[in-house]
């Protein structure tokens, strides 16, 4: 019998580094024979239907079929890396009550830095009203409190921030890291 994995969901505003540091962890887990799965909120806003839009609703949606796949594949034993927004306090609570495992990463940096990343352009479209629902620009981000694992993007390299999630990890679920 295995032992269900850890859910690491990483909490940050857009363009802040959730997914970049999801991929960079979840490929450094591979390598070392750790079986591990990347879930990213827009891929999964995608595959819910070209209607699911950034409604408080739509968001919710997403987080609630986020909160269902890491459930399933962590009681599969992998190790489950979530990287999504979650800036409504409905969703956060969800995901506080429903993720089995679960452990919160702080993924921290400046709206101007997010902006200045911004590979998809949103940050430009708000600033141009294109856009009315980004977080960070049309309603104010707030890091979640208490975080198990606050990850500053604008401090540390990837490199340093995936050791940092891994001996983490280690440290915190010893049989499965």
């Amino acid at each position: 019998m295995h032992a269900p994995g850890p859910v690491l969901w990483l909490m940050g505003p857009t363009s802040s580094g959730k997914t970049t540091l999801g991929e960079a962890l979840v490929v450094r887990l591979r390598d070392k024979g750790t079986p591990a799965i990347l879930f990213d909120g827009d891929e999964v806003r995608g595959l819910i239907g070209p209607g699911q839009g950034f409604s408080s609703e739509d968001r919710l949606q997403t987080v609630r079929a986020l909160v269902h796949l890491a459930n399933k594949v962590s009681d599969a034993g992998l190790v489950v890396v979530v990287a999504a927004l979650t800036a409504n306090e409905d969703a956060r609570a969800l995901v506080r009550e429903q993720v089995n495992r679960l452990l919160v990463g702080s993924v921290q940096c400046a709206i101007e830095t997010c902006a200045e990343r911004d590979p998809k352009g949103l940050y430009a479209q708000a600033e141009r009203a294109e856009i009315e629902t980004l977080i960070g620009v049309n309603g104010e981000y707030t890091a979640p409190e208490n975080p198990d694992i606050v990850l500053d993007t604008e401090a540390e390299s990837v490199s340093a921030l995936v050791d940092k999630l891994q001996n983490f990890l280690q440290k915190v679920c010893k049989e499965m890291v």
